[in-house]
């Protein structure tokens, strides 16, 4: 296939597929939001409400709306779900809880910081969306409340004892990379610029380890290794998928040397975290090749691999490395033929190392209507660019 009819097939899947499946199967017509938790035909199997995933779908409808289609169906599906957050999501102290009962009463507490910066996300694009001054407002609280809560993002629920073993995270400043953009045209510029650069020095400088070209799952405060499971833990997935965020960064300060970098570790991630064996990006690894202590180690899961197709896209976009299309089209095929469900509509998240599904449904807990689509979006509008950009140099050569 040539760029345009991997685009289409992006875009096709994308509009006619993911979306309609979550149209139809998703929103809570009784008492608003949605139920994320759906089988292989789309029929609900729990009704428990989960913050990360509301408010990915929120995000979601709001950015098809914004970026692909004034669709009012779209922008309703979002104020849907925006509008229950609003009415039952947060504490008294404006902290997002994990989890709600169908109608809404808290299950879990909000130890998770990631409820909160969904919840931004959410509302910051839905702002876009409509222009409601309220949910502007609840994002930029919700992003300087996830500012102060960084550098303790668990603060009274975390389980760990305190200065025995203390660990920083990767995925907080990885995520901030992202949303720090998404939430640009609601904050100060200086602020943008800082959290930009804090983020990429972060990433780049302190979990990057250019010893091995791979980036650790957490350091020590002070950026060093830390022999246990915690600091040997290897997420691919996240790595890949963070690169892509800093490429866009890049991209945005015309910083080609920081693209260079970020293509550079897509490849040497991919090349370490690929299962030689059976296909597919292992879910985690020990740098050291101990035994990682997650059982699911060995699982291929969808957003480890659409996460790393639009790097690997956006890599060669930016630098015309080949290393990117050919690493592009053997993912592209790994995936394409394992997680889509043709029949029954949307993917399956979880198979086993042999690439068979390991559970059949399309939503739950951790997987909604984010990964899958986003991605889809993304490696469309990238073919297109991909497209563009090499029949032009196409022409001028000849």
């Amino acid at each position: 296939m040539g760029y345009k009819e991997y685009a289409a097939l992006y875009q096709k899947n994308l509009l006619e597929d993911v979306v309609p499946f979550w149209m139809k199967n998703s929103p809570d017509k009784d008492y608003g939001g949605y139920f994320t938790c759906l089988d292989r035909y789309g029929k609900v199997f729990d009704t428990d409400k989960f913050i990360w995933l509301q408010c990915r779908e929120v995000w979601c409808f709001s950015m098809l709306y914004n970026r692909v289609e004034k669709k009012q169906e779209w922008l309703d599906m979002a104020a849907q779900g925006a509008e229950f957050l609003k009415k039952h999501g947060r504490d008294a102290e404006g902290n997002w809880y994990f989890s709600l009962t169908r109608t809404g009463e808290p299950l879990i507490q909000p130890y998770n910081i990631f409820s909160d910066c969904f919840a931004a996300m959410a509302f910051g694009q839905l702002y876009q969306a409509t222009g409601k001054e309220e949910y502007g407002k609840i994002a930029t609280d919700t992003f300087y409340n996830i500012l102060e809560r960084q550098n303790d993002p668990k603060g009274k629920y975390s389980k760990a004892f305190p200065g025995t073993r203390p660990l920083q995270n990767f995925a907080l400043p990885m995520i901030l990379c992202n949303l720090v953009l998404e939430m640009e045209h609601l904050l100060d510029k200086e602020l943008v610029e800082s959290t930009i650069q804090h983020g990429v020095h972060t990433v780049m400088d302190i979990f990057y380890q250019e010893d091995s070209g791979l980036i650790l799952e957490n350091t020590t405060p002070d950026g060093s290794f830390s022999d246990s499971f915690e600091g040997r833990l290897i997420n691919p997935g996240h790595g890949l998928e963070a690169m892509w965020f800093i490429m866009d960064l890049a991209t945005r300060n015309n910083d080609t040397a920081l693209i260079r970098k970020a293509t550079d570790i897509t490849l040497n991630l991919l090349e370490y975290g690929w299962d030689k064996e059976h296909g597919g990006i292992f879910y985690f690894l020990d740098v050291k090749g101990a035994p990682p202590q997650q059982l699911e180690w060995d699982q291929k899961l969808w957003w480890v691999h659409i996460e790393t197709i639009i790097s690997l896209l956006k890599g060669y976009l930016h630098t015309g490395d080949t290393r990117c299309w050919q690493w592009f089209q053997k993912v592209h095929n790994y995936t394409w033929a394992r997680f889509p469900d043709p029949s029954n509509g949307e993917w399956y998240g979880y198979l086993n190392r042999q690439g068979q599904p390991l559970l059949t449904l399309k939503g739950g807990k951790w997987k909604g209507c984010f990964h899958v689509p986003r991605g889809l979006f993304q490696c469309w509008k990238t073919l297109e660019e991909i497209e563009a950009k090499y029949e032009v140099l196409s022409t001028q050569a000849k």
